[in-house]
């Protein structure tokens, strides 16, 4: 699914002339919002029920670098769910060419913000994260 479309500005730039990688990461990092959002991990779900998501393994492959005025659209998909964990990758592409610029896997963990323990996925997100899941493998 598409979770960003956006465009590189001159202030993400480094000097170097290309975008610098906590941009990268900032985009992923909305994209990975929306992911949440679409399996039931919403902020109010998060707020109302004391929990979070944390990241604990993130690994990003550089392909190609991305400059002011280019378009992106990052797609994600889900990879694994289990019962207090989602893994998923983010693909970040330039939208003129089509080209991949970069990937990105996460790893993360749904705690209880009150205890800041692991605690499983409610019943309705893994239901949904596993729905995503069996679209992908059709």
């Amino acid at each position: 699914m598409i979770t960003v479309r956006g465009t590189v500005y001159p202030w993400q730039c480094d000097h170097i002339g290309h975008l610098n990688v906590m941009w990268y990461v900032a985009k992923f990092d909305e994209g990975t919002w929306n992911l949440l959002a679409e399996i039931g991990l919403t902020p109010a779900y998060m707020r109302e029920q004391q929990r979070g998501m944390a990241a604990v393994q993130q690994n990003i492959s550089y392909r190609r670098e991305l400059h002011a005025g280019d378009v992106i659209e990052v797609r994600t998909r889900l990879l694994e769910v289990r019962e207090k964990v989602i893994r998923f990758e983010h693909a970040m592409h330039d939208r003129a060419s089509g080209e991949l610029a970069t990937v990105c896997e996460l790893t993360a963990v749904h705690i209880d913000r009150t205890t800041r323990k692991s605690c499983a996925l409610p019943d309705a997100v893994r239901r949904a994260a596993e729905a995503l899941l069996e679209r992908r493998a059709e």
